[in-house]
């Protein structure tokens, strides 16, 4: 069973000055009230869900800033559930409970679009420092000032998550918009996969670093087809992002 959390961290709000929200999707009682619980400890607004339809109804009335999200549901899976609510919200960040241990069913989740997962039985404290970690990747927070950040034709507004190369705008999900902000962050410098994976996903990914090829490759669909590619390969080494040529 997951573990009670022992204190609270430090406040986390909206930029807008608001309660956090956070959907907890899970067809199992006692956890989903253990989640809330915690959550709600940390001060943020919960809501649950026990099943597919409840939770993509939830999604549309609450606007939450993050979702925890079973992968096996009486309905329909999690990935049908994420594959729902990213029609309505494509930016809201997406934390996978899964009861499977094989690494495949885990980067599944990752490759259906989820940003991060957590393997049954967790640690409340746990699933709390991922949320928080991908919220943010949102920037549900705002404490930063405006930043624009620009590599050639490529630009990003750290503020208001505009991305667009040429002027034309480009629609990332939570993780790559992470993912290449730490590329735009470093131009011209080759960065290791362990390095992206440290920065990206704040944690050691058990030596599955095929995760930042996944995800580099959905960058570059996104960034650099029909284009001039911006995003190159140094192997052995890493990934470099600098301006086409």
């Amino acid at each position: 069973m997951p573990s009670r959390q022992t204190a609270p961290a430090t406040a986390m709000t909206r930029a807008d000055g608001g309660l956090v929200r956070v959907l907890v999707v899970d067809d199992e009682p006692n956890l989903t009230e253990l989640l809330s619980m915690a959550l709600r400890y940390e001060g943020w607004e919960v809501r649950t869900a026990a099943s597919g339809i409840q939770a993509v109804r939830a999604a549309k009335e609450f606007g939450p800033d993050a979702v925890v999200l079973d992968m096996m549901l009486p309905d329909f899976d999690g990935m049908e559930v994420l594959r729902r609510m990213r029609a309505d919200d494509p930016n809201v960040p997406v934390l996978f409970l899964t009861a499977k241990d094989a690494v495949e069913d885990r980067v599944a989740g990752l490759t259906a679009g989820g940003d991060d997962y957590v393997t049954k039985p967790f640690s409340l404290e746990e699933v709390v420092a991922r949320l928080r970690a991908l919220m943010r990747r949102t920037a549900v927070t705002a404490d930063e000032s405006d930043s624009l950040l620009v590599v050639g034709d490529l630009t990003m507004d750290e503020d208001s998550h505009e991305v667009a190369r040429g002027g034309t705008e480009i629609q990332l999900t939570a993780t790559e918009f992470e993912l290449l902000r730490y590329l735009m962050r470093n131009p011209r410098r080759v960065l290791s996969k362990a390095q992206i994976l440290d920065r990206v996903w704040n944690y050691d990914f058990g030596g599955q670093a095929n995760v930042v090829e996944l995800y580099i490759s959905y960058l570059r669909k996104k960034i650099d087809v029909g284009r001039a590619p911006m995003i190159h390969t140094m192997r052995g080494v890493g990934y470099v992002l600098k301006p086409a040529e």
